[in-house]
């Protein structure tokens, strides 16, 4: 078997039954279809239950987060590679076959690609705004002449819905950041611990679509969204860093943090926003994007802006 299609399944009942036609269209077949049950209550595993494909299987898990379903069913997986589904998305259908051709070609020695999506409900590409950040077509390795831009750029592209990878790799690599529950950035942890050590095949022709309306991705955009694992706790990805990307790593993890700390000055938290940028130092950070505004978003100044600003976005 070539592919383990996993599905973590966690109350997504209204779209569920969308994503599994999604991947029964697929025009490559070789593959198996893992659906872990995370603990869902809203009667979402009665419609994969009903489903009629050979290929399904279902594992059931109490619920323990997307990290740790989708680390239980790479657990499962019986494929060569893996590709990963939320349930409220889809793929179009040669997502596997353009996917797989990638692996096939001669002399490609990559650990995952990663292709482009359209963003619903607008249903644009997203193509046009990967390539004004840099990415093109092809494959691609870290190395310490990368811009940190550019690195960030790839990391943020990777997403589970787009990616295809080899099992054993990510296995290798300690799988999806999975610990109390982690529902923001568990799969980013994995991502950098690959590219840091791997390369990526990047292709931006859009081959899923991302429905931002049916998922808890809209929300952080509400209220402040969760610090990202790698930055309350870098140690494991500093261990599985090469000694030469180090200062590559410190640079992404600066303006990661930088980037954090606009974020948590504009909802109130200023003091966890200083803190945040005074464990990611790194020599040159005042050239580094963010560094201006999360100057003023370290002080209480930043704080009460950011409450204005809230009001008037209300208001609206």
């Amino acid at each position: 078997m070539r592919v383990s299609v996993i599905i973590p399944l966690f109350n997504k009942a209204p779209f569920i039954e969308r994503t599994l036609r999604s991947v029964a269209a697929q025009t490559f077949a070789d593959f198996e279809i893992v659906v872990v049950d995370d603990g869902s209550t809203d009667g979402g595993m009665m419609i994969v239950e009903k489903f009629t494909d050979s290929r399904l299987r279902i594992v059931r898990q109490e619920n323990a987060g997307p990290g740790a379903a989708r680390n239980r069913g790479l657990r499962e997986a019986r494929g060569e590679f893996v590709a990963f589904l939320d349930a409220d998305d889809e793929w179009l259908p040669e997502y596997l076959a353009e996917s797989l051709h990638s692996f096939d070609e001669p002399g490609a020695n990559a650990a995952a690609v990663v292709s482009g999506y359209f963003e619903h409900p607008a249903g644009v590409s997203s193509g046009e705004m990967w390539r004004r950040r840099g990415l093109r077509d092809g494959e691609m390795r870290l190395s310490a002449e990368t811009q940190p831009s550019l690195a960030i750029a790839l990391l943020a592209y990777m997403t589970p819905c787009t990616t295809v990878a080899r099992t054993e790799v990510l296995r290798q690599h300690g799988a999806f950041y999975e610990r109390d529950h982690c529902a923001y950035g568990e799969d980013a942890h994995l991502w950098l611990k690959l590219l840091l050590n791997e390369s990526v095949i990047v292709k931006l022709k859009p081959l899923a679509r991302i429905h931002f309306e049916a998922s808890g991705a809209t929300q952080t955009r509400r209220s402040v969204r969760p610090v990202e694992p790698f930055l309350r706790d870098p140690s494991e990805i500093k261990s599985s860093c090469p000694p030469h990307l180090r200062e590559l790593l410190s640079r992404i993890l600066a303006i990661r943090a930088l980037k954090t700390a606009c974020m948590l000055g504009y909802w109130g938290r200023w003091r966890e926003a200083r803190e945040i940028v005074k464990r990611f130092r790194t020599p040159g950070r005042w050239r580094l994007p963010y560094y201006a505004p999360s100057l003023i978003c370290r002080t209480p100044f930043g704080s009460a802006l950011g409450k204005v600003s809230r009001m008037v976005l209300s208001a609206e």
